[in-house]
């Protein structure tokens, strides 16, 4: 989703509609590292669509190390950020992890 040429070469042989059915009959959406990777436009666009129309119809798990605030910079700006968001926390649970890093734990006792 990163590249505006892909995108519009995926719009144009038919194959984003495909795929947005595909996703659509998935039980589980899961998006990990979301904002880990830079999304233009027509990627910020297709990740918000995607999320609506998972909206009160399928289970959705997201993983990031941003905060909300920051969603703006994902989705191209805080309007469209505000609005995944406000999907996201009306039926959702929220989990906040604190502390170390299972993976730099790991990494450190296999050091040692």
């Amino acid at each position: 989703m990163s590249s505006d040429k892909s995108s519009s070469r995926t719009r144009d042989d038919g194959r984003l509609d495909r795929e947005a059915a595909l996703i659509g009959k998935a039980r589980l959406l899961v998006t990990d590292e979301l904002g880990f990777l830079p999304l233009d436009a027509d990627g910020a666009r297709l990740l918000f669509q995607v999320f609506a129309d998972a909206y009160e119809r399928q289970s959705v798990v997201i993983t990031a190390n941003l905060e909300f605030s920051r969603w703006g910079s994902v989705f191209g700006g805080d309007q469209m950020a505000a609005a995944v968001i406000d999907r996201i926390v009306h039926h959702g649970r929220l989990v906040q992890f604190r502390g170390e890093s299972y993976r730099v734990r790991h990494a450190l006792m296999q050091e040692g």
